[in-house]
């Protein structure tokens, strides 16, 4: 995509040069046509950037501004864009989910939760298993147990592969429950670390088929999985 932004305070071509230098240092921009006549910067990137952080690798004296487009727009745009297939597979797990209990007699909300824990955990370790290696180290570089055993990537696979199955076939809910609780509980503390402090790296709820950023998806993801499984522990 292309973006042409206003760039305020170039007074002469070193200024020019200097803009265009910056703006093509920043990761996944592509192209930069810089004219200081009329203080406008054509930006090619691979993906939207934050006007932040393209104001960031300028120099202060140097304002940019957008021009042709609304930037709450495209930036909820490339957030939608980014995160499209999380969302998509959230949506498929809860509607099967729901589909299965509104086919039966009565609404369950127990085996509704049972049936979307399942789903979650066993699409979300298939993506995992595709690449385990890979998997394996992307994980290492947020979980706080997989920072310091970098083996345990490799068996947090497995139980999510196990975790599904067990709650496919209703395997001993209090077991299963706290099981999912503890382990997640474990997770989302390197998720939230990673997150608040700002850290830009890849997130490995997929596995590495889907370059998906860290972020508040990956803490809600988390969280609710720690939400129902704590639920239905209080619900036995």
């Amino acid at each position: 995509m292309t973006h042409k932004y206003q760039i305020t305070g170039m007074t002469c071509t070193s200024c020019e040069a200097k803009v265009k230098s910056a703006l093509l240092m920043v990761e996944n921009v592509s192209a930069v046509e810089v004219s200081v006549l009329d203080n406008s910067a054509i930006v090619t990137m691979d993906k939207h950037i934050a006007l932040a952080d393209l104001q960031k690798a300028l120099d202060s004296k140097y304002q940019i501004s957008s021009f042709d487009h609304n930037e709450t727009f495209e930036m909820a745009k490339s957030w939608f864009e980014s995160y499209k297939p999380v969302l998509l597979i959230f949506l498929y797990i809860l509607a099967v989910s729901l589909i299965i209990q509104i086919a039966g007699q009565d609404f369950d909300y127990m085996k509704w939760m049972r049936h979307f824990m399942a789903g979650f955990f066993l699409v979300f370790s298939f993506f995992k298993m595709l690449n385990l290696k890979n998997f394996a180290e992307s994980y290492a570089m947020y979980d706080v147990i997989a920072r310091k055993i970098p083996s345990w990537a490799y068996v947090y696979a497995f139980i999510e592969l196990s975790l599904g199955i067990a709650y496919l076939v209703n395997f001993n809910p209090f077991v299963t429950n706290l099981v999912t609780s503890v382990v997640m509980s474990i997770s989302i503390i390197g998720v939230l670390q990673t997150v608040l402090n700002k850290k830009k790296i890849q997130c490995a709820c997929l596995g590495a088929v889907f370059n998906l950023p860290m972020s508040t998806v990956t803490i809600i993801e988390d969280g609710l999985m720690i939400a129902m499984s704590l639920s239905m522990l209080l619900m036995l």
